[in-house]
């Protein structure tokens, strides 16, 4: 959510809180109300707060303990199935436009931001809250039990759709700690390159792909050299930027074999958007950005013909409630090191994430393309 755009009751605390709840009436939300997905407030400054500074005053004020909501995931797919969210002001959205469109907020240094404000927070975070893979990104629950087997069988659908072959050279572009590097060894025999733009990535990847055919190295996807047999890019394009997407595409072909196969895995907006969230980005991913269909066509045109594009979005829903649950279970652990505030903060990441998948307002999708198409056809898997 962004900016909010409302009618003003009056000056004052009270016309603030007024003008709040006419405004998330509509979404069947409640000011201090007993339902999962109203809100109880602590301290009636959230308001102002709310008003002035959109969602980045919503969270930041969350995070300061002035509201709570039994139900963070219901209250978000609330907002966003009641279109509240198209109801947000253009002045408070005005700054995060401006800056994507006069700045490249994904070029050099600044790529490796996100490694070094969200990714290399810390392993232990990581390790407590993903699955014994260490996979962070949409899982695949089809006839899954648990978490492990449900970021598995992602996994192995990736392998299946590229049609990995035992002897192949794979490029994992985003690899993460090494989960798909791993997996793909593992299981089909084939080499792994990795890279990443976190030092912490690069560290324990190597030690949890130690005695594979996997190397992972700490590298911008613009620097790539040589040629694979597959490209793969799982949960990292949402860093690239629009400004860079034709980039990204290009440099995918250049280093994919002709008759190879490149699987992209991103989460997709329904609407193209220039701007960026401003709490996303000042306190979760910092210059990232979602990119829509239209976005991605232009991207990949006269470069790649697109064979498959599969929508796997609701399972992230189910993803993100199992992170939350392992977050707080490991919580007593991870608050030696981590105060109340970040408790508060990646709860409402993990949560407002959820809901928003669960409104299927954003997507997660997984693209097969081949250079200039597959003879006979792609046989598309599910």
């Amino acid at each position: 959510m962004n900016g909010l755009r409302i009618e003003m009751a009056g000056r004052g605390a009270s016309g603030d809180r007024t003008a709040i709840t006419r405004f998330l009436a509509p979404a069947g939300i409640a000011v201090d109300g007993n339902r999962p997905g109203d809100i109880r407030v602590h301290d009636d400054r959230c308001f102002q707060r709310f008003l002035a500074h959109g969602t980045l005053g919503l969270g930041e004020s969350y995070m300061d303990g002035w509201w709570d909501c039994k139900a963070l995931d219901v209250f978000t797919e609330r907002v966003l199935r009641a279109g509240l969210d198209r109801a947000f002001s253009r002045w408070a959205l005005l700054l995060p436009w401006l800056r994507a469109k006069l700045w490249n907020l994904q070029h050099g240094r600044r790529a490796y931001q996100v490694g070094e404000v969200h990714y290399d927070l810390g392993d232990d975070l990581f390790e407590a809250m993903l699955d014994r893979r260490m996979v962070y990104s949409c899982a695949y629950w089809k006839d899954a039990r648990d978490l492990d087997e449900a970021e598995e069988r992602k996994l192995d659908l990736v392998c299946r759709k590229l049609g990995l072959e035992r002897g192949m050279r794979v490029l994992d572009i985003g690899c993460g700690w090494g989960g798909f590097a791993a997996f793909a060894a593992e299981r089909y025999g084939v080499e792994v390159l990795g890279i990443t733009i976190s030092r912490d990535q690069v560290a324990l990847g190597r030690e949890r792909c130690a005695g594979l055919p996997v190397e992972i190295c700490l590298q911008d996807y613009r620097e790539l050299t040589g040629r694979f047999d597959r490209v793969v890019s799982i949960g990292m394009f949402e860093h690239v930027g629009p400004r860079n997407y034709g980039t990204f595409m290009r440099v995918a072909r250049r280093v994919l074999d002709n008759g190879g196969l490149f699987l992209l895995h991103t989460i997709g907006a329904t609407r193209t958007r220039a701007h960026y969230d401003p709490w996303t980005h000042k306190y979760i991913f910092p210059n990232g950005h979602i990119p829509s269909m239209a976005q991605i066509d232009r991207a990949m045109e006269g470069l790649f013909v697109m064979e498959d594009w599969h929508n796997i979005g609701p399972h992230y829903d189910r993803t993100l409630m199992a992170w939350h649950e392992n977050f707080e279970r490991h919580w007593p652990r991870l608050r030696a090191r981590y105060d109340e505030r970040f408790h508060r903060m990646w709860r409402y990441y993990l949560l407002t994430c959820a809901g928003s998948f669960r409104a299927r307002h954003n997507q997660v999708w997984q693209m097969v393309m081949s250079k200039d198409g597959v003879p006979g056809g792609y046989t598309p898997v599910r």
